[in-house]
């Protein structure tokens, strides 16, 4: 699975795109290595950058049900063309859905990335 196609497609996101750094090469490394992981593949990530504490880390950026629709949408393509059997696309977008929901902190919108 090639997940730079969905930071592509965040890339393109006027909701996502003000949160995501201009380089993408580093969160498409992250997310690449996370699920990885969380797959049941090398733990690579977790020896780099220790355990991945996905709300601690997202804590910075006002994420809201706006920016988690808008994730999920970019995601769900990238799974839809990723060429996962469909028990696997299935799985890990239930894995997407349950892991945006817990990752919204606010109730607001926010545009603008925080620093």
């Amino acid at each position: 699975m090639n997940w730079r196609n969905g930071l592509r497609r965040v890339a393109a996101d006027p909701v996502l795109r003000p949160l995501y750094p201009d380089d993408l090469d580093g969160p498409t490394h992250r997310l690449s290595g996370f699920l990885r992981q969380y797959l049941g593949g090398a733990g690579r990530l977790q020896a780099e950058r220790g355990h991945p504490r996905l709300r601690m880390r997202h804590a910075p950026y006002v994420i809201g049900s706006v920016q988690r629709d808008a994730w999920l949408r970019c995601m769900g393509a990238a799974l839809a063309g990723g060429g996962l059997a469909p028990f696997a696309e299935s799985a890990v977008m239930e894995y997407f859905l349950s892991a945006a929901q817990h990752l919204v902190n606010s109730r607001a919108r926010c545009l603008y990335r925080l620093r």
